[in-house]
C-alpha cells in the first residue's frame, strides 16, 4: 500500500461526494413514484444497517484493506478470489459512472463530440491525479466539496425564485401503497449508493484517526441521504412524476425550467459542473481502490505501474457496457442490483460478519478455558 495519510475532513469530503455521485442527476428512486423521497429515507436506513456490518468487519483488522479482510476471514485462496471479484466490481461501477457523465455532456453541451473522446480525456485527468497519490485526491476533495455545496445552494435558490415548485405534485401520500416504496428502498436504494460505500474499506487504513470512522461514515450517510431525498422531491414538485420518469437526467430538466426576467435561463452548466465533480471523485476512488487491490493481491510494489493500464481498461468497459445509453440504463439495471450489489454488498459482508462472530466466540471460550486451567494450577 501507498505510504500516505488522509485526515478526517478529507475522508468525509471524499465519502460525501462519492455518495452523491450520479444519483443527484438521474431519476433516483422514481420507481416509488410520488413517494420517492420516502423510499430514499428508508433506503438510507438500510444503508445505516449495512454500515454497522461493514464497521464491525473493519474493527476486526483496522490496518488491512478490504482484500486483506477477505483473506483473513475466508482463507488465503477463497479470499483472493472474492477480493478479485470486488476489484472487478469497482471497475464496473467506475465504467458506468464514466458512461453516465459522458452521456450527460453529449446531451447537454457537447452533442457533436465523440463519446470515446470525452471518456479518454476524463480518464486521463483521473489517472494523473491518482498518480500523485491519495493525499492529493483528499486535499482536492476538501476544496471541491465547498464548490459543490455552493452550486447546490445557487441551483435551489434559482429554482424556488422562478416559482415553478408545486407541492401538489407530491400528493397524495402513499398513492400506490407501501409495496413500490419498500421494493425500491430494499435492495435498490440501500445498495446504491449507500451500500457502495463498502469501497472505502480499501481506504480506511490510510486514515490518520481510525477511531473517527464511525462518526464520519454515519454523518456522511445521513447528510448525503437527506440531500438525495430533497433533490428527488424537488424534481417531482417542478416536473411532475410523469416527466421525471421520461427524463434521462431529471435534475437537468428541473434547472432548465428556471427563467428569470427572460435573461437568466438555460443553466445547464451548474448541473454539468456538479456531475463533473461528483463523478470525477467517485471514479477516482473506485479506480484507486481497483489498482491498490490488484497491487495487494498480486504482491506488486507500486500501484502506479498498472494505473494507465487499468485506465485504458476502464475506458474500454465504459464503451462496451451498452450500445446506447438506454441499453446501459435498462439492460444493466438488473445485473447491477441483483447479480452484483446484493451478493457483494449484502450477502458476502453478512457472511464475513457471521464467520467473525463465530470465531470470536470460540476464541473467547478458548481463552476462558486456558485462564481457568492456569488459575487451577
Amino acid at each position: 500500500m501507498e505510504k500516505a495519510k488522509i485526515s478526517v475532513i478529507q475522508l468525509f469530503a471524499m465519502m460525501f461526494i462519492f455518495n452523491l455521485g450520479t444519483s443527484l442527476v438521474v431519476d433516483y428512486g422514481i420507481a416509488a413514484k410520488k413517494d420517492a423521497w420516502l423510499a430514499i429515507l428508508l433506503g438510507m436506513c438500510g444503508g445505516i444497517i449495512l454500515f454497522f456490518v461493514y464497521y464491525f468487519i473493519f474493527r476486526q483488522y483496522p490496518m488491512l484493506p478490504l482484500t486483506g479482510h477477505l483473506k483473513e476471514i475466508f482463507g488465503k485462496y477463497m479470499g483472493w478470489i472474492i477480493g478479485l471479484l470486488y476489484i472487478l466490481y469497482f471497475l464496473y461501477i467506475a465504467a458506468r459512472n464514466i458512461r453516465d457523465f459522458s452521456e450527460l455532456l453529449l446531451s447537454s453541451t457537447l452533442p457533436k463530440t465523440p463519446l470515446l473522446v470525452i471518456s479518454i480525456l476524463f480518464v486521463l485527468v483521473i489517472c494523473y491525479v491518482l498518480y500523485l497519490g491519495i493525499e492529493v485526491l483528499g486535499r482536492t476533495a476538501e476544496v471541491f466539496i465547498v464548490i459543490l455545496l455552493l452550486f447546490g445552494i445557487a441551483g435551489n435558490f434559482l429554482i424556488f425564485v422562478s416559482g415553478n415548485v408545486s407541492l401538489h405534485n407530491l400528493q397524495p401520500f402513499l398513492e400506490n401503497g407501501w409495496k413500490p416504496i419498500l421494493t425500491t428502498a430494499f435492495p435498490i436504494i440501500s445498495s446504491y449508493p449507500f451500500g457502495q460505500m463498502l469501497t472505502f474499506m480499501m481506504l480506511l487504513p490510510y486514515l490518520n484517526r481510525p477511531g473517527a470512522v464511525k462518526k464520519v461514515w454515519l454523518f456522511t450517510l445521513i447528510s448525503s441521504g437527506l440531500i438525495l431525498c430533497w433533490t428527488a422531491s424537488l424534481n417531482i414538485t417542478v416536473l411532475g412524476v410523469e416527466q421525471v420518469e421520461r427524463s434521462v437526467f431529471p435534475t437537468l430538466s428541473t434547472l432548465r425550467t428556471v427563467n428569470l426576467f427572460e435573461f437568466l435561463q438555460r443553466l445547464d452548466a451548474i448541473i454539468v459542473l456538479t456531475m463533473l465533480i461528483t463523478v470525477f471523485f467517485k471514479v477516482s476512488i473506485l479506480l484507486y481502490c481497483t489498482v491498490i487491490g490488484i497491487a495487494e493481491l498480486f504482491k506488486l510494489n507500486n500501484y502506479r505501474h498498472i494505473l494507465v493500464l487499468f485506465g485504458v481498461i476502464l475506458i474500454f468497459f465504459s464503451m462496451i457496457i451498452g450500445s446506447s445509453y438506454t441499453e446501459v440504463r435498462e439492460g444493466g439495471g438488473d445485473i447491477l442490483y441483483y447479480y452484483l450489489n446484493i451478493p457483494l454488498l449484502m450477502i458476502i459482508p453478512l457472511l464475513m460478519l457471521l464467520i467473525s462472530l463465530i470465531r470470536n466466540r470460540f476464541k473467547r471460550a478458548k481463552d476462558k478455558k486456558i485462564k481457568s486451567e492456569s488459575d487451577a494450577t
